[in-house]
């Protein structure tokens, strides 16, 4: 419906600066971009208000004393008029000029566009163009560590990543996805040297246990920890030796062990092929895969010439530091705050590796936006790095943005790695697989859904990344299994039972030899209800460019539960296999066929499978 707004928006300021010269006031003419529309919060209010309180000011006049000169202006000039009454009725409520859309003009021209531009409904501007066509986007997303398998964080991650770059794509953008894969460091010591001391004599491997690889590599993660506290309340059970071991370990890799580096070698293939099958079956996928081992040396050259140019200076236990106050601000006891770019062993920290992994990417592909999903605790890091990339003299560096995401927690509390308490991606899958499984064997429905386990993933996934992704980013979230698998309410599965029933319509439709007829007159679709449901559909671009706009997924979830709703009301109180009106019949065929292929673009964007049968 956006170009139908933008025809209101026209008249309207058309019609303001016809206002301005009756007053005879000198100042610019007014832009219809400065014309503000908005969805008047009741139906019987109109279809699109717009408030005149920006305009106050220059007319000097109130809000509701512009609206009713707006609107004289609307009724008696014959050009604004004659072109108004194409568009709908306008009328004032209070401070706003409101416009009630003529029903059948808007129903066949946001159905016709649909119908024309079908996958790429959603994705056009009123030009017909690309919104994002002339934007480079490179966008890093997941970034696992390889001493644990993927866990429900990573999830949100995943799926925001994901998302993000199907509605950047979708908007016109060129988008380039990468994963840094976490793959050296102390962390992944830990988990090596725990397989050292519990598995290695025993020639244990993944396979031989059967287990997957990252898992088997995340449970060594979790035995360094209770090897290195010991067991509760038997403090003599510690060994805290440990954490030195794993920093001698990594000493040991960045200076070229053979053996150190052949068991890391093995570690991280057992995580990474573990990752991959994960990846695969939520499917997420990348265009390129940077791993820390090696571009962390690429940022220790960069850090050392920088420290020659006198950017950053050596502290006196010999690390290397930068002051980073000017971006972060001071410390909490008023002073200069620094940031270790290398440790006084002369071993590299994480943003040691970032540094050396955007510049890699650059040369690699040359964006002019780069996009960082990672979670809100890392605020500060991104804060940082951004600002030594500008301080090295990279331009690039302002085209940078850290995309933030909160935590995602669990009923029990937050979750621990280290301490055994994630939720692996696996198992959460696994379970809501089962729990849909459960349901369909109880309620004898094998024969109707085709392939009970694999109707059964879908819906897994469909109820696991709405969830994920019907809150705004930057919102922490509390997953809760049950809730998400409901076929009632604003939840994924809600929306493929939706596009189940409509797809069950047109299928009867097709069996009784009824075929949607082209030329069907849409000015018969006038039942508030169809309305109502049109109306969604036509606000589907919008929220494509939005959510393009604000990299937020939740934009494309908001309406494409507001259009699975509308299609509720419509089913309810219009007939449609069951109307003896065939010119009905066909209208509103024609509108069901339209909310099938709006709700299949939208689901598409935010990864839940699209289901004919359920």
């Amino acid at each position: 419906m956006a170009d139908l707004k933008q025809e209101s928006r026209d008249l309207i300021a058309l019609a303001l600066n016809e206002l301005k010269k009756i007053k005879k006031l000198d100042a610019a003419d007014i832009d219809s971009a400065s014309v503000t529309a908005e969805t008047p919060p009741k139906p019987e209010m109109g279809d699109v208000g717009f408030p005149m309180f920006a305009f106050a000011k220059l007319f000097r006049m109130a809000p509701p004393v512009i609206a009713s000169e707006v609107l004289k202006v609307l009724a008696e000039n014959t050009q604004i008029a004659s072109e108004a009454a194409s568009v709908g009725e306008f009328f004032t409520a209070g401070p706003y000029v409101n416009v009630r859309l003529k029903k059948g003009n808007v129903s066949a021209k946001i159905i016709e566009n649909i119908c024309s531009q079908s996958d790429k409904y959603g994705t056009l501007d009123e030009s017909g163009q690309k919104y994002l066509q002339n934007r480079r986007v490179m966008i890093e997303f997941s970034s696992p560590n390889t001493n644990k398998p993927l866990h429900l964080g990573h999830l949100r991650n995943d799926a925001l990543g994901e998302s993000v770059s199907r509605i950047l794509k979708a908007a016109g953008a060129d988008v380039f996805k990468v994963n840094i894969i976490n793959n050296r460091g102390v962390h992944i010591c830990k988990s090596m040297l725990a397989y050292k001391l519990f598995h290695e004599e025993k020639g244990e491997t993944p396979e031989k246990l059967g287990m997957k690889g990252d898992h088997f590599v995340g449970q060594c993660y979790v035995e360094f920890d209770k090897y290195l506290k010991g067991e509760k309340d038997k403090p003599e059970t510690a060994h805290p030796e440990a954490a030195q071991m794993a920093e001698d370990m990594l000493v040991k890799w960045e200076a070229g062990d053979k053996k150190v580096h052949e068991l890391w070698k093995t570690m991280n293939e057992w995580t990474f092929n573990g990752m991959m099958a994960t990846y695969k079956r939520t499917g997420i996928s990348f265009d390129k895969f940077y791993f820390e081992s090696e571009t962390y040396l690429l940022g220790k050259e960069i850090i050392a010439e920088g420290l020659k140019k006198g950017l950053f200076f050596k502290a006196e236990d010999g690390s290397v530091c930068v002051d980073v106050t000017e971006a972060v601000g001071k410390s909490k006891d008023g002073g200069n705050q620094l940031k270790v770019l290398l440790r006084k062993d002369g071993t590299s920290v994480y943003i040691t590796q970032d540094i050396g992994t955007a510049v890699s990417r650059h040369k690699d592909w040359d964006f002019n936006q780069m996009v960082y999903v990672v979670g809100s605790e890392q605020q500060y890091h991104f804060k940082v790095l951004f600002y030594i990339l500008k301080k090295l003299g990279f331009s690039w560096a302002e085209k940078l943005f850290h995309l933030s995401y909160g935590m995602v927690n669990l009923p029990e509390g937050r979750m621990k790695s280290r301490e055994g308490t994630v939720v692996d991606a696996d198992d959460l899958i696994d379970s809501l697989r089962d729990d849909v499984l459960g349901e369909i064997t109880s309620k004898g429905r094998e024969a109707a859904v085709g392939e009970p386990a694999v109707v059964a993933e879908k819906i897994a996934l469909g109820a696991l990344h709405y969830f994920l992704l019907q809150a705004t980013p930057s919102k922490d979230m509390l997953f809760n299994p049950k809730e998400s698998l409901s076929f009632n309410g604003n939840t994924g599965p809600y929306l493929q039972y939706m596009g189940a029933r409509i797809c069950s319509i047109l299928r009867k439709a097709e069996e009784t030899g009824i075929t949607i007829n082209d030329e069907a007159d849409l000015s018969l679709l006038t039942n508030p209800a169809e309305w109502e449901l049109i109306k969604f559909l036509g606000d589907y671009p919008e929220a494509v460019h939005r959510a393009a706009e604000k990299l937020d997924p939740s934009e494309i979830t908001a309406v494409l539960y507001n259009i699975a709703k509308s299609f509720s009301s419509f089913y309810h109180d219009c007939s449609i296999l069951g109307t003896d009106n065939k010119e009905l019949l066909q209208a509103r065929l024609k509108l069901v066929n339209c909310v099938k292929t709006v709700l299949k673009n939208g689901m598409e964007l935010v990864l839940i499978p699209f289901m004919e049968t359920m």
